[in-house]
């Protein structure tokens, strides 16, 4: 048996037209409820309005993903004015946050600009009175979080956390919330973080299109995954299944008020 979920982080701008249409026709046969839809920069910030006019399911994030290239002045300039217009559309900000993965593969990169552009995203979330998505794991956390503390950010949703113990005690202690994908199923070092987070802090996700292993190797990222994850949620904090269900859709339509 299973009950009504929402995929708290997805991609859906960067599936092909035709995988968005199955996707979107199947969302009511795998009881997907929402999709909280985020952005990389601009054109996918528009990409994605466009999707959610077409579909009340899904709820739009504009950001600048922080795993590229910095933006110019004028392309942030032209964000930051396609956020203000479409304020009453936007479901949160994001996703944002630091570069953890490109700073791996080019250690001569900057940081600081990036946390400049970062804490520009938090003081416009704050202004907006919008949630806003991190992308924020590792050493980087605890950063964000001052960061976030600063400007008292009451709504930030930690997607995909990696992290230390303190810093998941930190997020908690703050009301934030984490989320976890499909590799919960498989990575113990996710194990670890979904016992440590409490059910009232939890969201699932799948970041989709990002191709997972395990059972779900060779498959496109769809939604209903978040079905498994769910259960494995349930099984590390050794909950009945139905509890999980209710909790973590009742911690995502709070937090993104659907």
């Amino acid at each position: 048996m299973s009950f009504a979920v929402i995929d708290s982080h997805i991609h859906l701008d960067m599936y092909t037209d035709s995988q968005q249409i199955q996707l979107l026709k199947e969302l009511q046969e795998y009881q997907v409820e929402a999709l909280i839809s985020v952005s990389n920069h601009l054109a996918s910030a528009e990409r994605t309005l466009e999707l959610a006019a077409l579909d009340h399911r899904i709820y739009p994030a504009f950001g600048y993903h922080p795993e590229q290239v910095l933006p110019t002045d004028i392309e942030l300039d032209r964000l930051f004015t396609f956020m203000r217009e479409n304020l009453k559309s936007m479901a949160a900000v994001g996703e944002v946050g630091l570069p953890y993965y490109l700073r791996k593969e080019k250690p001569e990169i900057s940081v600081e600009p990036y946390m400049d552009l970062l804490e520009s995203f938090i003081q416009h979330a704050a202004a907006f009175q919008k949630p806003i998505v991190m992308h924020a794991i590792y050493e980087d956390a605890p950063f964000v979080c001052g960061l976030l503390e600063k400007y008292s950010i009451e709504k930030a949703h930690f997607h995909w956390f990696k992290g230390d113990s303190a810093t998941i005690q930190r997020i908690v202690e703050n009301g934030y919330s984490i989320s976890v994908t499909p590799d919960c199923l498989y990575e113990k070092e996710i194990h670890d973080v979904v016992r440590q987070v409490p059910l009232t802090s939890l969201m699932v996700e799948t970041d989709g299109p990002w191709p997972f292993s395990g059972p779900f190797k060779q498959s496109l990222t769809h939604p209903k995954m978040v079905h498994a994850s769910i259960a494995k949620i349930a099984e590390l904090h050794q909950a009945t299944i139905q509890s999980v269900y209710q909790q973590i859709n009742q911690n995502t339509k709070r937090f993104y008020l659907i």
